[in-house]
């Protein structure tokens, strides 16, 4: 399935892997860095992780995606309900839509990763 966000069009898919009982969530992104930003890129990717904690970003390179990956567990015969399965997929999206700026700054802007997750995590007080 696509989901449309603020930023990119996340593609998601869903999968259950009976034999260690996980529903397995990848939601992804094309991004194609300049090759010379790719440590940068890895270097982020470290430190947004490091902010994660349901799920985590990968890159793969051969495919130019953006990967965020989740497991949700269900040992013991259980199946997900439809709020687990709403609830997986928003915090993917999310999570996407919260980092891809950070993304875009160390890979086009050529911003340190350092400055550019501290733009994306900032959170913002008050209204304008």
């Amino acid at each position: 399935m696509t989901v449309k966000g603020q930023w990119r069009t996340y593609s998601i898919t869903l999968s259950w892997s009976a034999y260690d009982e996980t529903l397995r969530l990848i939601c992804t992104f094309q991004m194609e860095p300049p090759k010379h930003r790719v440590p940068a890129l890895y270097e982020a990717l470290n430190l947004i992780n490091g902010q994660c904690w349901s799920g985590a970003f990968t890159w793969w390179n051969e495919q130019k995606l953006m990967v965020w990956r989740y497991g949700l567990v269900l040992a013991g015969g259980q199946l997900p309900n439809p709020d687990q399965v709403d609830t997986v997929i928003g915090a993917a999206v999310m999570a996407s839509e919260r980092f891809y700026p950070a993304f875009q700054l160390v890979t086009w802007a050529e911003k340190s990763p350092q400055e550019a997750i501290g733009i994306a995590i900032a959170e913002a007080y008050g209204t304008a």
